[in-house]
């Protein structure tokens, strides 16, 4: 009698915990739930650009932040809620494909300081445009709602943003056991010997990097309507560079390790944020702390977990199934040769 997969025994407690969870927690303890489940989102897509497609960006907030303001000038425009956040992730793939027909041509830390230069210059413009409201942002966004209806509360967001996390996950796992995600996996592994089978290299890499943004920018639409206030000071550089340090603790190339990924540093960081608070803290305090603790992580984790926090634990709990398996299989192979 077969056992289900380690992924099904994980992922059905964390499904149930993560819908019980928004009823018990209060206002302070849901906002970090949301912000964890926006930046799973964002992670995802990060995964499956660095895990699949072998490119590394770090300009994910960049996409975050078109979707925030897309959504915001939208419903400040009197487009409903639901439009604004459809529109989010279909303006960011778009503008993925624009400035990325020119940027995947370049590699390696090429492509990931030029990913760095458009957010950069991205915020830059955004805090000198005037229908961006400038430095200050845009304020009032509308509640998200459809008709009549409003979320008037942090519970209503925590489900709809894993509500949101689960559409980006179901995408992801139909897009890699597709056959254009096994083209993906030669891809990373090789872009001169997937050529040379006939992968469209070129296509295939903007396609993933615009799926990617559009999760980003999925993210940032969600997270407009619950803050109800974007400005450039929203989405900092360093917001770009914890995206890439979720998904290499999480695991690179798996959906759920994404989810760890985003679910450990995110409570890593408000321990520091707490601690940085103390009294007789300097008030450069999180951002050094957030940047040392960062380059820690990932040193320990590149050291000692290569693959990953999700598929170092897996890995050892199928060894264990196999190690406990294998007797029973030595004693039935046992048993038939004594019967013949």
């Amino acid at each position: 009698m077969s056992r289900p997969p380690v992924g099904t025994l994980i992922g059905l407690p964390v499904a149930a915990v993560t819908l019980a969870l928004p009823a018990v927690l209060d206002d302070s303890a849901l906002a970090v739930y949301i912000l964890l489940g926006l930046a799973a989102m964002v992670t995802v897509g990060v995964s499956l650009l660095m895990g699949y497609a072998g490119q590394v960006s770090l300009g994910q907030g960049a996409f975050y932040a078109i979707g925030a303001y897309t959504a915001a000038l939208l419903s400040l425009g009197g487009v409903p809620p639901p439009v604004g956040l459809v529109a989010a992730p279909v303006v960011a793939a778009v503008f993925a494909v624009v400035i990325g027909t020119p940027l995947l041509r370049l590699r390696g830390h090429h492509l990931a300081f030029a990913t760095l230069a458009m957010q950069l210059i991205l915020l830059s413009l955004a805090g000198q445009l005037d229908f961006t409201g400038g430095d200050i942002g845009l304020q009032a966004i509308p509640q998200f709602g459809v008709g009549s209806f409003e979320m008037g509360g942090a519970a209503a967001y925590a489900y709809l943003t894993w509500g949101g996390l689960a559409l980006v996950m179901l995408v992801t796992h139909n897009v890699i056991t597709s056959r254009p995600g096994r083209a993906l996996r030669a891809l990373a592994t090789s872009e001169t010997a997937a050529a040379s089978s006939g992968i469209p290299v070129g296509r295939y890499k903007l396609t993933v990097f615009a799926l990617s943004a559009a999760f980003a920018g999925l993210a940032g639409g969600i997270y407009c309507f619950y803050t109800g206030y974007v400005a450039p000071g929203s989405f900092p550089v360093l917001i770009s560079i914890q995206y890439i340090v979720m998904a290499v603790v999480g695991g690179l190339g798996t959906i759920w390790g994404a989810v760890v990924g985003a679910t450990a540093i995110t409570l890593l960081l408000q321990g520091l944020n707490t601690l940085a608070t103390v009294p007789g803290m300097p008030t450069y305090a999180p951002s050094v702390l957030s940047y040392a603790v960062y380059a820690l992580v990932l040193i320990v984790v590149v050291l000692f977990l290569p693959q990953g926090l999700l598929p170092a634990v897996t890995g050892r709990l199928a060894a264990r199934r196999d190690r406990t398996r294998q007797p029973l299989t030595e004693e039935r192979d046992g048993s038939a040769a004594e019967s013949r």
